[in-house]
């Protein structure tokens, strides 16, 4: 299964010399997602399943005022029997849809990839605004998911997991 657990560079830095993230949540195409989302082709799903990764890497940055400003989530294959459902899979509220525990640490060296803010101006001002934002916007302030959907707008970057060290650079 393809599941996308949401970091940041500082996390991503922290656990790139040990070789596992300390995260246990992660987003995947879930019942819930599908449904949500409508669709049968599953690589629109896996997108909208990194989309939310995306969405809670917001958090995580709002949670450390030292982190650089920009979205991170991993991307990797783990056994069906490695992930959990979120509170039983049923949908509990927008930021949730997809989310999924996975039983163990993220191994680096089996991301498949890893997606990251391109370090631009525009994007990292972007994301900023989300991330003082997400607090109101998870509260249902309208105008604070205009922020947070202004980083929406900014596609999050490929990187190879060779390329990590270039990306903490």
């Amino acid at each position: 299964m393809r599941v996308y657990v949401p970091t940041t560079l500082a996390a991503l830095a922290q656990a790139h010399p040990d070789g596992a993230l300390a995260e246990s949540a992660a987003y995947a195409v879930t019942p819930a997602l599908r449904e949500w989302y409508v669709s049968d082709d599953l690589e629109e799903l896996e997108y909208a399943a990194l989309v939310r990764a995306a969405q809670s890497s917001l958090r995580l940055l709002a949670a450390d005022p030292e982190a650089p400003r920009r979205r991170v989530v991993v991307a990797l294959d783990v056994p069906d029997r490695a992930v959990r459902p979120f509170a039983g899979d049923e949908y509990q509220d927008q930021a949730s849809l997809g989310r999924v525990v996975l039983s163990g640490p993220v191994e680096l060296a089996k991301a498949a990839a890893v997606h990251a803010d391109a370090d631009e101006e525009e994007v990292v001002t972007d994301v900023t605004a989300a991330v003082a934002a997400v607090g109101a916007a998870d509260a249902g302030d309208s105008d604070a998911q205009f922020s947070v959907d202004g980083a929406e707008d900014h596609e999050l970057l490929w990187y190879a997991t060779q390329e990590i060290p270039g990306l903490l650079g």
